[in-house]
């Protein structure tokens, strides 16, 4: 059988986890543990994710991806900043006694975005979205490398499956010609934006043992901008990634793009506050609906039957492992709260 993941999930059951979750309403000022508000927030945070995602899409084509970069945490730290104020926590959000740690965070959080923007910028929606969704199988394997976390044959399977299932996504993007050149970058540019985002989620799991959710959120919006600005001098060496001055539309987009990933991550971190993580997590995969919607509609992309059947596949590992770390007590509402989804 497998075991739980986390020393302090040892001897956690599932009533001890919905105990858990209703302790932090109370803390939080929520009466009561409310599954469905939740589900429909974390829903509406994958329609607001989307919306951002084909915003940068169209700025692709004019702006650096530095600059979307950029723009993305600089106009999105407000939103943060203001639910942060709005609960009363922003004085508190600043105090930290482990700043490398939230350096550390920032530099990998801010390499997963480059990388994640990039691969969107290359290759048609619903493939992008597909292989992002490697991610919580990374972590499994991060957390038994980096944390020494029991990882059983159950979820060992549900990985090796689920890395099937990018590897059959992958597939139509390693060619060699001009096209298959350029999505082969955006496919490798994908993977390693799933690779980033999941250390960002070992960063965030060892942060949450010590520090505040808000203060996770805050301090990675702020290191994020900064480290943001870095990609400016790429520019002087690679003339193609200069910043620009945007014209009025691409600038309206670049704040849309910025707004919409702020809201996005208050609409996360709420839906996390009204039940766990194994409720929560598996509405994720509705980022895939809305990848092929807006891809068909707007950019006029079908996704190819390996993508398909391979984001089918990515997903039912997915959603197992969330099963499995259900079973086992394991309950990840604080680290998702906390965490800023690569894409994002």
């Amino acid at each position: 059988m497998d075991l739980p993941m986390q020393p302090s999930g040892a001897s956690s059951t599932s009533s001890s986890t919905e105990t858990k979750v209703s302790e932090l309403s109370k803390t939080s000022g929520l009466t009561r543990n409310a599954p469905m508000l939740g589900i429909s927030l974390k829903v509406g945070s994958t329609m607001v994710f989307a919306i951002m995602i084909v915003s940068l899409k169209m700025t692709s084509e004019t702006v650096p991806i530095g600059e979307i970069v950029f723009a993305r945490n600089f106009f999105g730290m407000w939103p943060v900043l203001l639910m942060v104020m709005a609960r009363g926590e922003l004085m508190e959000a600043f105090r930290t006694t482990n700043i490398a740690g939230h350096l550390g965070r920032s530099m990998v959080g801010i390499t997963a975005m480059v990388f994640s923007f990039t691969a969107f910028a290359l290759l048609p929606l619903p493939d992008a979205t597909a292989i992002g969704f490697a991610t919580p199988l990374i972590v499994v394997v991060l957390a038994w490398a980096v944390l020494g976390e029991t990882v059983r044959i159950y979820r060992w399977s549900a990985v090796l499956i689920g890395f099937g299932g990018i590897i059959v996504i992958l597939s139509p993007h390693l060619g060699q010609g001009a096209l298959e050149g350029k999505e082969a970058v955006g496919a490798l540019c994908g993977a390693l934006a799933a690779c980033f985002a999941a250390m960002a989620m070992i960063f965030v799991r060892k942060l949450c043992e010590s520090e505040k959710t808000s203060t996770i959120v805050t301090w990675f919006s702020g290191c994020a901008t900064v480290l943001a600005l870095l990609t400016l001098p790429i520019g002087w060496i690679w003339p193609s990634q200069a910043w620009i001055m945007p014209e009025a539309p691409i600038a309206w987009l670049l704040v849309l793009v910025g707004l919409a990933g702020g809201v996005g991550q208050i609409l996360l971190t709420q839906s996390y506050r009204f039940a766990d993580a194994s409720t929560i997590a598996p509405f994720d995969y509705t980022n895939m609906i809305w990848a092929i919607l807006l891809g068909w509609f707007l950019f006029s992309e079908i996704p190819v039957l390996e993508v398909v059947l391979g984001a089918g596949i990515v997903i039912a590992a997915g959603i197992f492992v969330i099963y499995r770390e259900h079973r086992l007590g394991l309950d990840r509402t604080k680290n998702r709260r906390a965490s800023t989804p690569s894409r994002v």
